[in-house]
């Protein structure tokens, strides 16, 4: 049936070209001719259209195979099953330079990238402005401080002074006045007594009256107070003024003590302050402590410059420079999700380095991804180190592409992935027989970019047709069906992996 409609079809197409000649020879119908010639341009089309449709709808042919069929044998050989990212060659032990300026600063000058220096070359110079100004400020506080402590200072001393101005001044002084007093009022009171006496015996013998008598025995016990007076005043002095005194002058001496101590401790903090602002001044000025070749660390992958030049604003501890031993060198990658659960410590890898091949292994792979966005494709990888041969002329920055290989599988059937077909999760491929062509269903098992090792469907020696969906017609029509799932492992488009089985 559908041979019958393409034949119509080539009928009709030939029978428009006759009305066209001859409108060419009448100018009369030439606008008549044009008219019809429209409709059967537009029938030829829509009877195009039903025939396509009724033989997609019937499983037909979609286009007819032609040419001869490219086959390969199934053959047992070795199969490598590798991985391939691009990387840049970095030094596994580096010298960074850091800023060291408290708070940050700014680059005043920096040297360039990839010059070899020595001990002493001055490698950055940043801004000092700042840490003069706190270097003054922190001065005049210095200052203060040292002038407050030396007045607690002064006080204490004073202090202690009094308590001795106490002890041999004051309290001897107020005693030797005490005891004079006694002495005094005791030779009194010996005066009024003796009077006493000699009153009494003029009394007796009649020349002297008894008030006379009464005046001197008062004035007497008059005298006898007042020198009890003055020896509890002695007492009082000695057991309760001068101990309450003492006390009195140690508190004073105690608090004056703390406040130095207070003041010292403050002194000390200005002092460590300002240390710390003049220790900030010679690092604004960065010198080279080995010999090497300088280099800038590296910077974010959005970021088109780095994030070290003149004028930058740096913080503390951020690395400026690095210095790379060249003797120890590394690639550094990434690789892509799809392979690095496969990735293991130790695997032989393969570097190529501007025409240099250089032998490797895995020293690391990271277990967290590195961010995916814009400027690397929304790609998700994990780092991986390289670890090189010692190597000499290397140099860190240089580009390499490494190869990882993954596994090996000796002695296995291969089939090429050129020959296989998947669909709703299964696999199939086609083998040419003297007959014809049979589809068969694989098990198949670890790939690289080229082969596929078959664990069942085909057998050594038969003859798979490669690109069967542009040869055989089942295969153009499973192409049609809407694809359901993605095969198993199946490698993604950004990562690459290579070479052929060996036979």
């Amino acid at each position: 049936m559908t041979t019958d409609l393409l034949s119509q079809t080539k009928a009709t197409s030939h029978s428009v070209a006759a009305p066209s000649s001859l409108t060419r020879t009448n100018p009369q119908n030439a606008g008549r001719s044009r008219v019809w010639m429209g409709k059967i341009v537009f029938a030829v089309i829509a009877v195009a259209v039903v025939v396509g449709a009724m033989v997609y709808l019937q499983g037909g042919v979609l286009a007819t195979p032609s040419g001869p069929k490219l086959t390969h044998t199934i053959a047992r050989g070795d199969l490598q099953v590798t991985v391939t990212e691009e990387g840049s060659l970095e030094s596994f032990s580096n010298k960074e330079i850091k800023c060291r300026v408290r708070g940050g600063s700014t680059v005043l000058w920096i040297i360039k990238a990839g010059t070899p220096v020595k001990p002493g070359d001055v490698l950055v110079r940043l801004d000092t402005k700042v840490i003069d100004d706190n270097i003054n400020a922190q001065r005049i506080k210095y200052q203060n401080a040292l002038a407050v402590f030396a007045q607690s200072e002064s006080d204490v001393a004073i202090a202690k002074i009094n308590i001795e101005e106490y002890l041999e001044g004051t309290f001897r002084t107020d005693k030797q006045t005490l005891q004079k007093d006694i002495k005094i009022a005791e030779s009194q009171l010996l005066a009024a007594q003796n009077l006493v006496e000699h009153s009494r015996r003029m009394n007796r013998k009649g020349f002297t009256n008894q008030l006379q008598l009464k005046s001197d025995e008062d004035s007497a016990e008059h005298k006898q107070i007042e020198l009890e007076v003055l020896h509890t005043k002695l007492d009082v002095l000695e057991r309760y003024t001068k101990t309450k005194k003492i006390e009195e002058l140690k508190g004073i001496l105690k608090a004056k003590e703390a406040k130095m101590t207070s003041d010292q401790a403050g002194l000390k903090l200005e002092k460590d302050r300002l240390d710390r602002e003049e220790e900030q001044l010679p690092r604004c000025t960065i010198t080279a402590e080995a010999s090497g070749m300088v280099i800038y660390p590296a910077t974010e992958q959005w970021k088109n410059q780095p994030n070290i030049e003149e004028g930058a604003t740096v913080r503390e501890d951020q690395v400026l420079l690095v210095i790379p031993d060249l003797d120890q060198m590394q690639v550094k990658l990434g690789v892509h999700e799809a392979y690095v659960d496969r990735m293991k410590l130790g695997m032989p890898a393969r570097v190529q380095l501007q025409g240099e091949v250089v032998d490797g292994e895995v020293l690391s792979v990271a277990s967290v991804t590195r961010p995916a966005g814009w400027w690397n494709g929304n790609q998700v990888k994990y780092d991986t180190i390289i670890k090189l041969k010692s190597e000499q002329g290397l140099k860190p920055g240089m580009s390499a592409s490494v190869e990882v290989f993954l596994a090996r599988h000796d002695n296995v059937l291969t089939i090429p992935v050129a020959a296989v077909v998947e669909q709703e999760g299964q696999f199939f491929c086609w083998v040419k027989t003297v007959e014809s062509t049979q589809r068969r269903r694989l098990d198949l098992g670890d790939s690289n970019d080229q082969f596929i090792v078959v664990n069942g469907g085909v057998k050594e020696g038969d003859d798979v047709v490669l690109n069967p969906r542009a040869v055989i017609q089942d295969a153009q029509i499973d192409a049609l069906k809407p694809v359901t799932g993605n095969k198993p492992g199946e490698p993604k488009p950004d990562a690459k992996a290579s070479e052929t089985p060996k036979e």
